[in-house]
């Protein structure tokens, strides 16, 4: 077993962990604790130095962890997004738009809305032109490695 997979199932099974109720109450329990003990340290730098230690450490270590989990989650989500447009009717040029920059998805999730309501369904559907083709004003913008456009076509 690599390291790479180790670390994929601690990160998934400590981010099931850190999502249960049980989990917030005992860190709740954890703080009430610290701050009732604070008169008895007469509210010393080391009785506020243990609790910013703590919740640093832990803060630090959980990013990465959650940060795994949650890529891990998102790749299998599109996959499982682009086998379903794959077998559906709908448009395989859409695969890959994960990919694209925020400027880019923003506008085509205005055309998807319009064509949404009925009144532009072509104008959705030419997306992949527009972004394969950028207006003068895009021509500075920065190339993209994959695009919606980079997808196969629609297959019959």
């Amino acid at each position: 077993m690599t390291l790479r997979h180790l670390f994929a199932r601690f990160a998934t099974k400590t981010s099931e962990w850190a999502g249960k109720p049980v989990t917030f109450i005992l860190a709740l329990i954890a703080v009430i604790i610290w701050a009732a003990l604070g008169p008895f340290f007469d509210y010393s730098e080391t009785w506020q130095l243990v609790i910013n230690t703590g919740t640093t450490i832990v803060t630090f270590l959980m990013v990465f962890v959650l940060q795994n989990a949650q890529t891990r989650d998102t790749r299998a989500i599109q996959a499982k997004l682009n086998e379903i447009i794959l077998t559906s009717q709908a448009e395989n040029r859409f695969i890959g738009i994960e990919n694209l920059d925020e400027e880019d998805l923003k506008h085509l999730d205005r055309l998807v809305a319009k064509a949404a309501e009925g009144r532009g369904e072509r104008e959705a559907c030419r997306i992949s032109d527009e972004l394969a083709d950028p207006s003068p004003e895009k021509s500075g913008s920065r190339k993209r490695k994959t695009s919606a456009a980079d997808a196969p076509r629609k297959r019959k």
